[in-house]
């Protein structure tokens, strides 16, 4: 009972979209109606509005780290094993892509997935923010330095701290992340994807 109330809790978490939240206290129109559509940091940037991106940011992630630290902080206390902590990092991330607050419209996780990464061991979620800056800087793509770092950090944990059911979470959230992404390969291929910083029309941004 205690995994499952620990799991909802984590889900409901997930579902607080910051892209939305943070967009209505910046005054900015919903990112679920320009650019990509994706609400999402990167969306968010495409608006001008760089703090609100920010917000979105931190936001997305902390919420991740949270869900996943608290579980571990109050995990013996309430009798959650190794499996439960899994299912906890699984759910938030769910949350985020289809939140329950939001009409299940939600992002694509990429920082929500890097938040969980970093409650799980911050070291993991050092390597693959790095990987994923590296990739960013290079390329100049959000989506394929996402798809980058999601192939990569269920490698990563397994070779440091070898096979678990966290490491099956990984794995889950790093597919998910793969299916969100399918558009933005579709466009990476096409060469049409949109780089970082790329804007919106300016019409499109505009609160009505």
């Amino acid at each position: 009972m205690n995994t499952l109330i620990f799991t909802v809790v984590a889900y409901l978490i997930g579902s607080i979209s910051f892209a939305v939240v943070m967009s209505r206290a910046f005054g900015i129109s919903d990112p679920r109606t320009y650019g990509s559509k994706n609400p999402g940091a990167t969306n968010v940037l495409r608006s001008g509005n760089k703090k609100a991106a920010i917000a979105t940011l931190i936001g997305d992630g902390a919420k991740g780290w949270f869900a996943v630290w608290l579980a571990l902080r109050l995990a013996d206390r309430y009798g959650v094993d190794e499996t439960g902590i899994a299912l906890v990092a699984i759910a938030v991330f769910l949350g985020h892509l289809w939140p329950v607050f939001f009409r299940f419209i939600g992002g694509k996780g990429v920082a929500t997935a890097l938040g969980v990464l970093l409650g799980i061991h911050p070291l993991l979620g050092l390597a693959v923010l790095v990987t994923w800056l590296l990739v960013a800087y290079v390329s100049r793509y959000s989506s394929l330095a996402a798809l980058v770092a999601a192939v990569l950090a269920p490698v990563y944990y397994g070779i440091a701290l070898g096979a678990d059911t966290i490491l099956a979470a990984i794995v889950v959230m790093s597919a998910l992340l793969l299916y969100r992404h399918a558009s933005n390969i579709s466009n990476l291929l096409a060469g049409k994807e949109s780089k970082i910083g790329s804007k919106a029309s300016a019409g499109a941004v505009k609160k009505n």
